[in-house]
């Protein structure tokens, strides 16, 4: 629980609506509450296994630290992964084992359980910069909120309008709607 923790103080490149860096439990928190609120969109799915990964999903951010995904090389990734998993062996078995399947599921996305977090992963990011005020955002991110999860998304209908929605409060946000 100590590394857990840690993702409470562990700050995101995203801001919250009243202006401080959001953490990366927060995030966490935020896809949890989504998933949630999705299951009856999805009722083929498993839902609890998603909420799972969205509480599991950053997790070795508490080792290294947020790094947008803009910005993050594959030896930030590589690292990340070798400091998580050798936390995650260090766990009980049945724990560790279930958090084993479930990052391999999540690398693979080849389940609706997994194609679904990382959906939620995406539309939870653009959410938050939408809910942040304008002076908070790189110039980038102007460009960035109007695409940004929309590969994510492509397998589902429903998530395809959903983000549609979102884009429109970018754009709003924007001054461009």
């Amino acid at each position: 629980m100590a590394v857990a923790e840690r993702l409470k103080g562990t700050t995101r490149h995203c801001y919250t609506s009243n202006g401080r860096r959001e953490s990366v439990a927060e995030h966490s928190w935020m896809m949890t509450l989504m998933a949630f609120f999705l299951q009856e969109e999805f009722p083929e799915a498993d839902m609890n296994k998603v909420i799972r990964m969205c509480i599991i999903h950053d997790l070795g951010e508490a080792f290294t630290g947020d790094i947008p995904s803009f910005e993050k090389s594959p030896a930030d990734e590589d690292r990340e992964e070798t400091l998580l998993h050798r936390w995650v062996a260090s766990l009980p078995a049945s724990c560790a084992r279930e958090m084993e399947e479930l990052y391999e599921e999540m690398a693979q996305r080849n389940t609706l359980e997994a194609k679904l977090y990382k959906a939620i992963d995406g539309l939870e990011a653009v959410i938050q910069h939408n809910a942040s005020d304008l002076s908070t955002w790189i110039p980038l991110e102007y460009t960035l909120n109007k695409t940004y999860a929309d590969d994510k998304v492509a397998f589902s209908d429903y998530l395809v309008a959903l983000r549609q929605a979102v884009r429109e409060d970018t754009l709003r946000k924007l001054g461009e709607l």
